[in-house]
């Protein structure tokens, strides 16, 4: 698989954690930001999605706010 998958979460949301957890279940590497701890992602993340909500995954240039299983599934190419 030649994406690139980026998480912008916090420790606590709920929502992160089933993503993370489903891309690591898939063996399907991501590279994580905890926005409550980096500000300048936090920032980054804020000027892609104009809110705060996590978690926002990006797919190569597609941008996802929220964690819906099925529609992340489709935008990688695996099964839900």
């Amino acid at each position: 698989m030649d994406k690139t998958i980026t998480i912008y979460s916090t420790p606590t949301c709920h929502f992160c954690q089933l993503a993370k957890e489903f891309l690591s279940e898939k063996n399907i590497p991501y590279t994580n930001y905890d926005v409550s701890e980096d500000a300048a992602k936090r920032q980054e993340m804020i000027q892609m999605t104009g809110q705060l909500g996590v978690p926002v995954i990006v797919v190569n240039d597609s941008i996802m706010v929220g964690f819906d299983r099925e529609k992340l599934a489709e935008k990688l190419g695996v099964e839900a």
